[in-house]
């Protein structure tokens, strides 16, 4: 016990006062687990004047250089979020010696290469199990407990904001645009959504998982991105009547020898799927392994706490290693250079929902327009008039998604077809 580890903390927010916090409650606990006591020298801040609750007792700094060069601190925790100057603070720490753990899936997402690699150059640990999932153990799950599988499948509700919005939509009936303004109100949403409702957020997190999960390296670029900012109330609700609900997942699949693919989009989930139940502000991820099988990890997917105690775990983690005196054995798992399956190469059943003229034949135009394309129709189901026009769902067998796409070209040329109101995939169990 006589061992002391000093970590400094870059950002001292939402999550950096719950990591001070759990540091403190938890620490008699945390010091015997440790085998030394964890010891706050600073914290990066951008107001020193500014009384901050849990902080009154620790040094703190406007100057990232006072962390970053001090020669005492061990472990730098970078909590600043966004891409600068988190990303080259996190490299000079490793430059210097110090071992990082972050919570910041901008970096790792765009800049996980730089930064093993600066890891490995100068004998030092990188970890990041906050990035995704918020207080949900998923990295060290992957990277360790679950090595021995073949991953094939990882789907994820990874985002809190678009989760409410999604399933208030489900449970009251509402419009986008008003639950937006709710999850605004509420604080689960920022004044500007996009990176959440757009889909981007959860693109960052699919891009970490998916590498970690096929040991191959996944460049943001690659992945198909999709909000829910089109989802109407009409989707809901031929959603229920037909079985499902609807996800915003990231989704990872292997289709072997055509690589893998990652994307983000809206899906239609059989209600009886694990990932269904998953509601409001929670995050859930789905993975299939050829040992385990089915697994799902579920739980509070951000917050100052639960953020926290992903944070504190990998603080724990390499201060035992510290007290050990060894150097973690798992670095950067991304040891394969798979091919990238594009997205127009997966497959998946379509929901699709048009507007169309009201009169005699318009089924059959619309019939023939999939089954021309190569889309074989499981069902369709002329539902009602809106204003003018007849509303049309159909729901597709298995297709390729270029198929499904070439059929969506040919109907928005149609004259009978006023609009293609939504094009959403539907997952089977």
């Amino acid at each position: 016990m006589s061992k002391e580890i000093s970590i400094g903390l870059l950002g001292s927010g939402t999550v950096g006062t719950g990591v001070v916090r759990v540091l403190k409650e938890n620490a008699d606990d945390i010091a015997k687990k440790v085998g030394g006591r964890i010891a706050i020298k600073k914290i990066l801040v951008r107001d020193i004047s500014k009384k901050r609750e849990y902080l009154e007792d620790i040094q703190l700094t406007d100057n990232a250089d006072d962390i970053l060069n001090d020669p005492e601190i061990d472990i730098v925790v970078e909590l600043l979020g966004g891409q600068h100057p988190a990303r080259e603070y996190m490299l000079k720490a490793m430059e210097n010696g110090k071992h990082v753990v972050t919570a910041n899936k901008d970096v790792v997402a765009q800049f996980g290469h730089d930064l093993f690699d600066m890891a490995e150059a100068k004998g030092v640990d990188f970890k990041f199990e906050a990035s995704v999932g918020g207080g949900i153990p998923i990295i060290t799950p992957l990277k360790e407990c679950l090595t021995g599988n073949r991953i094939s499948e990882i789907m994820g509700i990874v985002n809190g904001t678009t989760n409410y919005m999604l399933t208030k939509m489900t449970e009251d009936g509402s419009d986008y645009a008003s639950i937006l303004k709710e999850a605004q109100a509420m604080g689960y949403a920022e004044a500007n959504p996009a990176a959440d409702v757009e889909g981007w957020d959860a693109a960052r997190k699919a891009v970490i998982l998916a590498s970690i999960g096929f040991n191959t390296r996944i460049n943001l670029e690659q992945v198909s991105v999709e909000g829910i900012t089109h989802i109407e109330p009409a989707d809901i609700n031929y959603a229920n009547e037909l079985g499902y609900v609807i996800k915003l997942l990231a989704v990872a699949k292997d289709y072997g020898e055509k690589g893998v693919n990652v994307r983000v989009h809206p899906v239609f989930l059989p209600s009886s799927h694990p990932l269904a139940a998953v509601k409001d502000v929670f995050n859930a991820i789905f993975l299939r392994g050829n040992a385990i099988g089915d697994a799902m990890f579920y739980g509070r997917g951000a917050g100052s706490l639960p953020t926290a105690s992903a944070v504190v775990a990998d603080i724990i983690g390499e201060a035992r290693n510290i007290v050990s005196d060894v150097h973690s054995v798992i670095g950067c798992t991304c040891y394969n250079s798979r091919a990238f399956c594009p997205i127009e190469e997966t497959e998946s059943s379509y929901y699709v929902r048009l507007h169309v003229d009201d009169e005699p034949g318009v089924l059959g135009s619309i019939a023939t327009a999939f089954g021309e394309s190569g889309v074989s129709l499981k069902s369709v189901i002329q539902t009602r008039k809106v204003g003018v026009h007849a509303e049309i769902v159909a729901v597709t067998h298995v297709v390729q998604h270029r198929n499904l796409q070439k059929a969506a070209d040919v109907l928005q040329g149609l004259k009978v077809v006023d609009s293609i109101r939504s094009i959403i995939r539907v997952e089977e169990n």
